[in-house]
């Protein structure tokens, strides 16, 4: 049961980031291992909460695998839940949260727990993901700085 955390300190706001993180349709186009991402449902539920059902297909050379989480996106506090809905794992848990960070800019905590559902797919996908996942913050990171483009000294 694969665990990782990691808090990064980021020159972007904690609004631009979780409207970063909460884009989810445009992850194919930066983050490791997602080939496709397909929003299935979307719902307002009021006071700044939108949760999707989405479907993401990630692949590793001659691998690809599909599941389906259920997102919830929480403006007001800044806050991303992912809970696994179905697919190749037993469990698939994720989390970020964006918070003002001392001196500027944005805290972004970053939480992922899982295990597959094979054994021999955890042994053969596990140290990928692994490496992949370590690679997730830095990827929003340096997607931040292409959107939203370098803060000048006034935003840091």
């Amino acid at each position: 049961m694969p665990t990782f955390r990691t808090t990064r300190i980021v020159k972007h706001t904690p609004a631009q980031m979780f409207a970063l993180v909460a884009d989810v349709e445009r992850y194919p186009e930066f983050l490791p291992l997602c080939e496709d991402l397909r929003i299935i449902r979307r719902v307002q539920s009021g006071e700044g909460i939108e949760i999707l059902v989405a479907n993401m297909t990630v692949g590793y050379k001659a691998i690809r695998e599909s599941f389906t989480s259920r997102v919830t996106l929480d403006d007001p506090r800044r806050k991303i839940q992912v809970e696994y809905v179905d697919g190749p794992f037993k469990y698939l848990e994720n989390r970020w949260t964006f918070r003002d960070a001392p001196g500027g800019g944005c805290e972004v905590e970053f939480y992922i727990n899982y295990e597959f559902k094979s054994f021999a797919l955890g042994i053969l996908m596990g140290s990928v993901f692994d490496r992949a996942f370590r690679k997730f913050a830095e990827a929003f990171e340096e997607r931040a700085d292409i959107v939203y483009g370098e803060p000048s000294r006034a935003q840091a």
